[in-house]
């Protein structure tokens, strides 16, 4: 594809019938990947999902930190106090899970949408089987349905 050409072009004029001569061809076009851009709302809710995930790691360190060693952080400290060792292992991770979630959707991961995706579903349906329909089922609908709708921009 993108070879050159080693005949001179005639500054005066060719004769007739004779193809014309270059010396050089121009660079070959090679086209460039697409990267699309992060909607505005994916963003928003990449950070809001990061920072509930960073509050569930703290959450969960702290009072894992507490319970195994009281000089280090002071029970004070806890912010979900009513938690057990086992709760607040699974915040830990569940926290953790979530700053990567949250990492991925903002890098535009198709994994990552899907995966909110479903906890949106998840959550919505939990929502309206439980007869708890308010404007918090309604933020999940909304939300759920803008998901499906920018999923051109995930790769």
């Amino acid at each position: 594809m993108g070879g050159s050409s080693t005949v001179n072009a005639s500054a005066g004029p060719s004769p007739a019938g004779a193809p014309v001569e270059f010396d050089h061809l121009p660079p070959s076009w090679e086209p460039t990947p697409v990267t699309p851009r992060l909607p505005l709302g994916v963003a928003i809710v990449s950070v809001l999902i990061a920072i509930f995930g960073v509050v569930m790691l703290l959450a969960g360190m702290l009072y894992l930190l507490a319970t195994l060693s009281f000089s280090i952080v002071s029970p004070s400290l806890e912010i979900f106090p009513s938690v057990d060792i086992y709760g607040a292992a699974i915040l830990a991770i569940l926290g953790a899970a979530l700053i990567g979630i949250a990492t991925s959707l903002w890098r535009q991961e198709t994994w990552a949408l899907w995966t909110t995706i479903v906890l949106v579903f998840a959550t919505s349906a939990y929502l309206f089987f439980t007869d708890y329909i308010t404007v918090l089922f309604l933020v999940f609908v909304l939300l759920f349905l803008y998901l499906i709708s920018v999923r051109r921009y995930f790769y």
